[in-house]
């Protein structure tokens, strides 16, 4: 994928730059809107938070370490960090309802309640992606199971041959991505917005409604995600003179909302995820700048030889494929029982990886889904009620 950002210096000095920019300078950049002349310094400095709020929560986490990067912990702080400008954002709209109802604010606003939709189906993928992660997990506690004896000084064939056969169908759920997803997951019809009960609650699979339902057999997120950088174009001067900057304000959630979402669908296995969604990061934020270096390391890190097949970039992931790899590979390579020592000692160390895998999964899972689901609700929240908001403003 071609270079979006322009930017043409060495990556180790970019990813210095950004450290040394401090509040001085972002303040200068969030402060050059162009705003009319009558705007009280509450109003500039309200809007100017805002702009550094996601300049601040971005450089953070463009400044995390290579094995923090995509890890279950860093798209933790993703999340919080969308939620946190989430609510910001969300103050500042309902403060400003009166100027909702006026062009061109209308649709700027319109707009990007509209992208919402999207990013609420996303959530949905993204949340099928947590399931399917703990359906491989499954398949690894019997890898586990299968070496948990009481004596581990004594190793029989029977539990080579139950961790080979969770290893071979962990393998081939893992391998018919596709077609495992529809038949696997979307027959729970499981949401955020509407629980699955009852007969009126059953929806056969391939035929799940947006919003309401696990996205359909049809649905891409990679599609979803570049509709809505698609619509991502920065105000023009007479358009940000014209909202008293409340149409950069728009924008510059828009475009943390679409990045949010292109870095959940990278690290978490999505339904058709592809991460060549062409947007252009703008240079004439502060927050630009931090936005640009991940996009930069999280596409680094996708053509990595060994990552470039991966279903997902998450460091975990990462570390489960190449756990199982070494154990499947353990598992094979024995024939004769009883064990080595040598033979012993190498089980162990790759039951050890497995767990510590495991471990990563259980502890991590779980939480990162109740920010998912709270992220989910914040985005609904925020379009519900500024579109009550908004039609108030116009009528």
């Amino acid at each position: 994928m071609p270079s979006t950002s322009g930017y043409t210096m060495p990556f180790g000095t970019f990813r210095r730059s950004i450290m040394g920019i401090g509040n001085d300078h972002s303040h200068n950049q969030i402060h050059s809107m162009d705003v009319s002349g009558d705007s009280s310094s509450d109003f500039h400095c309200e809007l100017g938070s805002f702009e550094h709020q996601v300049f601040r929560q971005f450089r953070t986490l463009s400044a995390a370490s290579a094995d923090e990067l995509l890890s279950l912990d860093w798209v933790s702080k993703l999340l919080d960090a969308f939620t946190a400008c989430q609510e910001d954002f969300k103050g500042i709209l309902l403060k400003h309802e009166s100027n909702l109802g006026k062009p061109p604010l209308d649709r700027f606003v319109t707009e990007f309640f509209d992208r919402s939709i999207r990013a609420l189906d996303i959530c949905n993928a993204v949340r099928d992606g947590i399931e399917r992660i703990r359906l491989w997990n499954r398949h690894l506690e019997i890898v586990l199971s299968a070496f948990d004896s009481k004596s581990r000084n004594v190793m029989v064939e029977g539990q080579f041959r139950r961790a080979r056969k969770a290893l071979t169908d962990l393998a081939i759920i893992m391998l018919d991505d596709n077609k495992e997803s529809t038949s696997l997951f979307s027959h729970r019809n499981r949401s955020f917005g509407r629980p699955n009960k009852g007969k009126d609650g059953q929806h056969k699979a391939g035929h799940s409604r947006s919003l309401s339902w696990s996205v359909p057999n049809s649905w891409s997120a990679s599609k979803q995600l570049q509709l809505i950088a698609n619509g991502l174009i920065p105000p023009k001067s007479h358009e940000i003179s014209a909202t008293n900057g409340l149409a950069n304000v728009v924008y510059t959630m828009g475009f943390v909302l679409m990045f949010v979402l292109w870095a959940l669908v990278a690290a978490i296995p999505c339904q058709d995820r592809n991460l060549q969604v062409h947007f252009s990061v703008p240079r004439q934020f502060s927050w630009g700048t931090p936005l640009n270096l991940l996009h930069i390391r999280i596409m680094d890190e996708s053509k990595k030889r060994e990552r470039k097949n991966s279903v997902g970039l998450l460091k975990e992931i990462y570390q489960m494929e190449k756990s199982v790899n070494l154990v499947t590979d353990l598992v094979d390579s024995v024939n004769q029982f009883p064990l080595t020592e040598e033979q012993k000692a190498e089980v162990q160390t790759c039951v050890q990886d497995v767990s510590q895998v495991c471990n990563a999964f259980k502890n991590g899972l779980d939480p990162l889904e109740r920010q998912l689901r709270e992220a989910f609700r914040k985005i609904m929240s925020c379009r519900t009620e500024g579109l009550e908001h908004l039609a108030r403003a116009q009528s």
